[in-house]
């Protein structure tokens, strides 16, 4: 039997000498390969970032900043609100010292906590402002705009207005306290001397309650000014500037109803 011819043989050598075919992956593994390489970066990364931001001395506590504060002291608000000076910064719950603060400094009216990175914790607050004032004893209870006491001073602050409860012994005053708690009437109150002009409120040095719809207003020079309720104030301050302009000798001005006001006295 006759061997291979040469060419054969040639055929042979060349399919022997050729290289071995590149194995290819698979698009299906090459994607889970790419994701395992993703998911292996970001955990890496996450572990760093956790580690910086809650083991690292980098980014801890090291300073308290104070803003706003007009009647209270930045150390009175650092005491209060105990921030924890050396803790992580992220680790710093900033509603449980915002809570902390309106507890027991109730002057604060609003408070934000905010993280100032890397290395602080700013406290801006806003107190409340007295628009009446409530003498007990020797001492002065602050009132708010919301008819909030939030305060007891040893002084009356300047301009503002004392409360007088007054409440009479008549059926329409009981009628009205059955109706109306004693805080209803001092937020009434508080209402009256938002609405009052402020000509006269630079003036006016005692809002008085006898009851729900008749509350007054004493002046410094001695004129006085029956105001009623306190519904409709914008139309009762219109009127009594008006009045005031209109009848300047008189010392009594009743707004009670602002469509039929009258003055008195001289």
């Amino acid at each position: 039997m006759a061997g291979p011819t040469t060419a054969e043989r040639g055929e042979r050598q060349q399919e022997s000498s050729d290289p071995p075919p590149v194995r290819r992956l698979r698009p299906r593994r090459l994607r889970l390969r790419v994701i395992i390489i993703l998911v292996v970066v970001l955990a890496l990364l996450g572990a760093g970032s956790v580690w910086l931001l809650y083991g690292s001395k980098w980014l801890r506590v090291e300073r308290v900043s104070v803003s706003g504060t007009r009647v209270l002291t930045p150390a009175q608000v650092r005491e209060a609100a105990d921030v924890p000076v050396g803790a992580p910064l992220i680790s710093v719950d900033t509603d449980a010292i915002e809570a902390r603060l309106r507890r027991k400094l109730p002057r604060i009216d609003v408070v934000d906590v905010v993280r100032s990175w890397p290395h602080g914790i700013g406290l801006k607050v806003v107190e409340r402002t007295p628009v009446l004032i409530v003498q007990r004893g020797g001492k002065f209870v602050e009132v708010d705009d919301e008819g909030v006491r939030f305060a007891t001073v040893s002084e009356a602050p300047k301009g503002v207005p004392a409360l007088e409860l007054t409440l009479s012994r008549s059926s329409s005053a009981a009628a009205s306290l059955r109706r109306f708690s004693e805080d209803r009437l001092v937020r009434e109150a508080v209402r009256v001397a938002g609405a009052i002009p402020a000509a006269v409120a630079r003036i006016t040095q005692v809002v008085k309650v006898r009851s729900y719809d008749d509350i007054s207003l004493e002046l410094g020079d001695g004129r006085t000014v029956a105001w009623g309720s306190g519904e409709k104030g914008a139309a009762k301050a219109r009127t009594l500037t008006a009045l005031m302009k209109a009848s300047p000798d008189a010392r009594y001005f009743d707004v009670s109803v602002p469509t039929a006001p009258a003055s008195s006295g001289s």
